[in-house]
């Protein structure tokens, strides 16, 4: 072996070697076994898909040639060879809803959702680290009490009920804000890269952007309060367990100022599980906000994946779960960077 290639072996060896590199490849693998899964799942429930997208009263030699057109009539391996192929080639099979390919329909509906997770992780992280830290520093205080039945109050409470409850109050009972929709009647916005607010800006239109903000607030914040509840939660339990720790006992003893030691060595390791909830819920929302974008006639990737669970549609059903599959795996890598970051022992230890 010549030196040149055992360079390139020892370089090889170091990439993959990397933490990061090889959490990559197992994601790869990981949503290759999602795609095997669902597929498998899809094509086996009951009900005939073609004739679901067809209708009741299409000939059956139509609804036949069109099972034939989907491969539904092959064993599911030769399907999903298929259909791996076409992906490949970047396409994703055809959507029995909208008879466009799913990918098209993809890039068309996530955009809506990516900008709604988007203001609901802003408004989370204002008001989790907020209330979570007013909490934690006055424990049994009139505001950590308060803060408590906030907490409880939005845990219990759906992320659709808020929805209806803030639509009714801020839209119907006050009319400050728009009730659905994603911009007002009138208003258009030059399509860039689908996400309104981006694409008001790049176009030079505040009309629209402000139009678009104020669209986003009730939906964003009926998303947001369960997991802003929860988030509070842990990083006041984080907070007061880590004040209380000897360490910091001991700089309160050498008297060193309560907020430095409060905000640089108390809050720092105490965000760690309240930052890996909130990525993991953000990557959740892709799935689970179907309810509050119907509630607001919101077109975005939950509603179309929903749509497509209930007429059977196979090839939107796959490709949505591996959107959310995606998205958890970027979510997971996101977390390893900041924990990375919250906790020199993790970096120092990879």
């Amino acid at each position: 072996m010549t030196a040149e290639n055992v360079t390139t072996s020892t370089r090889l060896q170091n990439i993959l070697s990397n933490y990061y590199v090889r959490k990559i490849l197992l994601s790869i693998v990981t949503l290759f076994g999602i795609s095997i899964l669902i597929f498998t799942i899809a094509r086996v429930l009951p009900g005939d898909p073609a004739r679901l997208a067809l209708g009741p009263r299409a000939p059956e030699d139509v609804v036949e040639q069109y099972r034939k057109l989907l491969r539904l009539d092959q064993p599911i391996y030769i399907q999903y060879f298929y259909w791996l192929l076409d992906v490949f080639n970047g396409r994703f099979g055809l959507s029995l809803v909208t008879f466009r390919d799913v990918l098209t329909d993809i890039v068309e509906f996530l955009p809506a959702t990516v900008e709604l997770i988007i203001f609901t992780l802003i408004i989370d992280v204002i008001g989790a680290f907020s209330l979570g830290v007013i909490s934690g520093r006055k424990p049994n205080s009139m505001i950590d009490n308060a803060v408590r039945i906030f907490a409880y109050a939005g845990i219990a409470i759906p992320s659709f009920v808020w929805a209806i409850i803030l639509q009714l109050v801020l839209a119907n009972w006050l009319d400050i804000l728009p009730a659905y929709g994603r911009l007002s009647l009138g208003i258009e916005v030059n399509r860039i890269t689908g996400l309104i607010t981006v694409d008001s800006l790049l176009s030079g239109n505040l009309v629209a952007f402000a139009d678009a903000i104020t669209h986003l607030i009730i939906p964003s914040l009926s998303l947001a309060i369960g997991c802003i509840a929860q988030e509070a939660r842990i990083l006041r339990a984080n907070l007061i367990e880590n004040i209380n720790k000897d360490y910091i006992l001991n700089m309160y003893a050498h008297g060193i100022p309560s907020s430095i030691i409060f905000f640089k060595y108390a809050l720092k390791p105490s965000m760690i599980p309240t930052v890996t909830i909130m990525t993991l819920d953000m990557a959740s929302m892709l799935g689970n906000a179907f309810l509050v974008e119907l509630i607001f006639n919101w077109p975005g990737l939950s509603r179309y994946g929903i749509t497509a669970m209930l007429r059977k549609d196979l090839n939107a059903i796959v490709g949505v779960v591996l959107v959310i599959g995606l998205a958890y795996t970027i979510a997971s890598i996101i977390i390893d960077l900041l924990v990375s970051y919250l906790d020199p022992r993790v970096r120092y230890k990879r």
